[in-house]
């Protein structure tokens, strides 16, 4: 029983991963970057809010694939891109457009 309440778990949670918005997947984001993205990651990066979807898309699947490593923070953005599908990126990249 234990185990079927794992993987109906496991199940709902991917469901639920998968059909993340922008805004909620940037939830993850928020931590380092503020609510609205206005905050400088570890006060080293530049704040993302407006930046571009076209942009942000590129940095991140460069951060994913470890090619990218601005303000030494590739490892650890290298983590946060790692569950996020070329779809995830897209829907995160609009949101953060939209950041004022």
């Amino acid at each position: 029983m234990k185990r079927r309440l794992f993987i109906l778990t496991m199940i709902i949670g991917l469901g639920t991963s998968l059909m993340a918005d922008g805004k909620s997947l940037y939830k993850n984001c928020a931590g380092c970057h503020g609510d609205n993205g206005q905050t400088k990651a570890l006060h080293l990066s530049k704040k993302i809010a407006g930046q571009s979807a076209t942009k942000t898309i590129k940095q991140l699947k460069a951060y994913k694939n470890g090619s990218l490593d601005q303000y030494g923070l590739g490892d650890i953005m290298k983590v946060q891109a790692a569950t996020l599908s070329p779809k995830n990126m897209e829907e995160l990249a609009n949101y953060i457009a939209t950041l004022k």
